[in-house]
């Protein structure tokens, strides 16, 4: 491994062990000795900006991540494909019985960027294809803020597919269950990282505010 990236990394690794494994009462010691018990997913995107563990400090065991490109939820579908972040949502849901699930967008989503300019992604592949999950998101955003201003458009767009993908996320049985039986909530969060703001998602006006910390 003569990659300097990668030593960087084990030297990042080899801290990790003497903060979380050193010493007799561990933080692993605990996390390994039963079940695992987050109370908190979060669908976040893949960039490397936006790490929901870092940006929350949050402990190891106390969050359920599931990462993908532009934060999104796809619709609830039966049977067949692939579906690594409706499976991700389920076992979430049903096997760890999160009482919480939050959509965290964030400012410059490549992802959004994408399904607004497709022209600088693969014709017809994978990008294209993941991210017109949000075309509801790019036509709303058009219709509110036009097309003049692309970056306007642009933030308007990582706005409203946070939207997109809590209207997604109610199309699951399980998750619909789960809110009406033992009051799961569902939340919008957006990450300004330009500002290093959070704003939340009125759900019923929807619109979004500052959160007040």
């Amino acid at each position: 491994m003569a990659n300097k990236e990668i030593y960087r990394l084990l030297s990042g690794y080899r801290q990790f062990r003497e903060r979380f494994y050193s010493g007799d009462d561990t933080t692993y010691s605990k996390l390994t000795s039963g079940w695992q018990g987050p109370k908190t997913l979060i669908i976040g995107c893949s960039d490397s900006r936006v790490d929901p563990a870092i940006l929350s400090s949050a402990s190891p065991g106390q969050l359920f991540v599931v990462r993908n490109v532009a934060n999104l939820v796809p619709p609830f579908e039966s049977g067949g494909g692939f579906h690594g972040v409706s499976a991700a949502i389920e076992f979430a849901v049903i096997n760890l019985k999160v009482e919480n699930i939050i959509i965290l967008g964030h400012r410059q989503c490549g992802g959004i960027r994408a399904l607004l300019f497709p022209e600088a992604t693969q014709a017809g592949g994978f990008v294209q294809q993941w991210v017109a999950i949000a075309e509801k998101a790019k036509v709303r955003a058009t219709q509110l803020v036009g097309t003049e201003d692309q970056n306007a458009l642009w933030r308007q767009c990582e706005l409203e597919s946070i939207r997109t993908s809590l209207e997604n996320l109610r199309l699951f049985p399980f998750v619909r269950e789960a809110t009406e039986t033992r009051q799961l909530t569902l939340h919008g969060i957006y990450f300004d990282i330009e500002n290093g703001e959070l704003l939340e998602l009125n759900q019923e006006a929807g619109t979004y505010s500052a959160i007040d910390l």
